[in-house]
């Protein structure tokens, strides 16, 4: 069986990093999609781990040989996809999960329509500039670019096939994993498993 795609995507301070790791500690089949981006490093990332951390140059070359599944530009940084990796996983039948901005994930939707969509997002924008000043990783200048880029999130939620509130990390991450354990037995992703018994 061909594995499941789940891309989930939400404005800055929605927790998205921390609720997928808490859903992927429980689950063996998962595989998160590593983003290569423009961006540099914060405090504790990993290159490989984290993200790819690529020069403008090398991502517009992934770009430009059709080597990302979907690309977009956010804060002025670049992000995207790696296409083979992913593809790789889902013909293992693995679940493959894509945390994305929302432009990428139109891009996924229209490429791959199969694919599982959540938007994730903070109980309110306030607790969302919480979040994003608690980092301590940006100036002001840069907290309240990202804030507006936040709003601009919120017009593509009706884009998305699930809505999860994140204002307690376990619950948000509950709420993944049973979408996910839902969607697995679909019966559209598993009727070809049993034709042979409806001849």
């Amino acid at each position: 069986m061909t594995g499941l795609l789940m891309v989930v995507s939400g404005p800055s301070g929605a927790g998205k990093s921390t609720v997928l790791k808490t859903v992927m500690a429980k689950r063996r089949d998962m595989f998160f999609s590593v983003s290569a981006t423009t961006r540099l490093p914060r405090p504790g990332e990993t290159e490989g781990q984290d993200y790819y951390f690529v020069s403008f140059d090398a991502f517009h070359k992934m770009r430009a040989e059709g080597k990302l599944l979907e690309w977009a530009e956010y804060a002025g940084q670049c992000y995207g996809t790696p296409f083979e990796p992913v593809m790789n996983r889902l013909s293992n039948g693995e679940t493959v999960v894509l945390d994305i901005e929302t432009k990428g994930a139109i891009q996924v939707m229209e490429r791959y329509p199969s694919a599982v969509t959540v938007f994730l997002t903070p109980p309110s924008e306030l607790e969302a500039e919480r979040r994003l000043r608690s980092r301590g990783t940006e100036n002001e200048e840069k907290i309240q670019s990202r804030l507006q880029v936040t709003r601009g999130v919120f017009r593509y939620i009706d884009k998305y096939q699930y809505i999860v509130v994140n204002e307690i990390i376990e619950e948000a991450a509950n709420t993944i994993e049973a979408i996910l354990t839902a969607e697995r037995a679909r019966t559209g992703r598993n009727t070809a498993l049993f034709a042979e018994f409806r001849k």
